[in-house]
């Protein structure tokens, strides 16, 4: 399921409005959420077009959690934040929910502003620290050979080459040291205790804030209200199962009430937590279904993910649908329902049992 942008970002890009401007309006003013908790909107380069960071009271100071890209647009915001709204009181503790780039790309100039902690997973932390050191010649062989092997153009292998340094242009060098957050941990933020819940799928050990008392859930990109989060395979571990994670991600998560409120990293806060994710469920199990109908005959991830998505793919989208497509041939390999074959440099192809 490529993520899709919301109607209003459709009917925006249709009409040439530039991105950056619509992602930035409204985005200074933090919004109150909950007695000491204030969403603050973040503009970032790609859809959804912002990306929602939290603001919340810590005792004598206050905690950020996820930070924006490390541009000058977000730092520029940041600064009115500090300047408006903190009552002269500083940052304290600087939490990370993953490692993407519009979650944790300021996360070490806030750090070193503030002289704050950074609290991450481990798995996210490391994650990050690599991909800001990776070898670019290697990290691009990679990428091709995944893309390749997904049968894919030799116009789309050449666009990737193009990509490879969007990571490190937008995250700021992260502190040497960090605190490690657990699944099962408590933090306790002011005066509430949120409970720690890694989420894997979307990320390698992405983690969400739950604050029982209140019933508020801090969703960071695992839980989203009209999009689905990506899940797609890397380079780095082709023959993972993000997708196989996620689904068993989101079935621990309804363990939480249903009243729940979820606080997610894009979009507007929503009730409705166990509908949403019976909903990502069963699009999910739709998605698996009609890659089976697909591979009636052997197929390329490549032409699968053509035939799953209606309109025409640009390259950047191409990316995107190839990784989930692989996702699911993944999952659906484990599940003994697909097989995969394939001689030495030639693409896979995927056909049903």
């Amino acid at each position: 399921m490529l993520a899709q942008a919301g109607r209003a970002h459709s009917t925006a890009e249709r009409q040439g409005i530039d991105q950056g401007a619509l992602a930035a309006s409204g985005c200074v003013a933090p919004a109150q959420v909950a007695a000491g908790l204030f969403s603050v909107r973040l503009p970032v380069p790609f859809s959804p077009w912002h990306v929602n960071a939290w603001l919340v009271e810590d005792g004598a100071g206050w905690t950020i959690i996820d930070t924006g890209t490390g541009d000058a647009a977000s730092k520029t915001l940041w600064e009115q934040v500090f300047a408006d709204h903190l009552a002269g009181r500083p940052v304290t503790r600087v939490i990370v929910t993953h490692f993407h780039l519009d979650h944790v790309g300021l996360a070490g100039w806030l750090c070193a502003r503030f002289g704050a902690p950074l609290w991450m997973a481990r798995t996210e932390w490391l994650q990050a620290r690599a991909a800001l050191s990776e070898d670019a010649g290697l990290a691009l062989t990679q990428q091709q050979r995944l893309h390749r092997m997904a049968g894919c153009s030799d116009g789309f292998l050449a666009y990737l080459a193009q990509t490879q340094a969007f990571y490190t242009s937008a995250v700021k060098p992260l502190p040497a040291c960090f605190v490690r957050l657990r699944d099962g941990d408590d933090v306790v933020i002011g005066d509430t205790r949120w409970q720690v819940l890694a989420a894997a799928g979307h990320a390698p050990e992405q983690i969400c804030l739950f604050d029982a008392g209140r019933n508020l859930l801090i969703a960071a990109d695992h839980v989203l209200e009209t999009i689905s989060p990506y899940i797609g395979v890397v380079a780095a571990e082709p023959e993972g199962d993000p997708l196989g994670d996620y689904l068993a991600a989101l079935d621990r998560f309804k363990a939480l009430p249903p009243e729940t409120l979820v606080l997610p990293s894009h979009g507007a806060p929503f009730h409705g937590l166990h509908e949403r994710i019976d909903a990502l469920l069963a699009g999910h199990a739709r998605r698996l279904d009609q890659i089976i109908g697909i591979c009636d005959q052997p197929r390329t991830a490549a032409d699968i993910a053509s035939r799953l998505f209606r309109r025409a793919l640009e390259h950047r989208q191409m990316k995107f649908a190839v990784g989930e497509t692989l996702a699911h041939l993944n999952l659906l390999i484990r599940q003994k329902r697909v097989v995969r074959n394939g001689l030495g440099e030639a693409a896979h192809l995927y056909a049903v049992v």
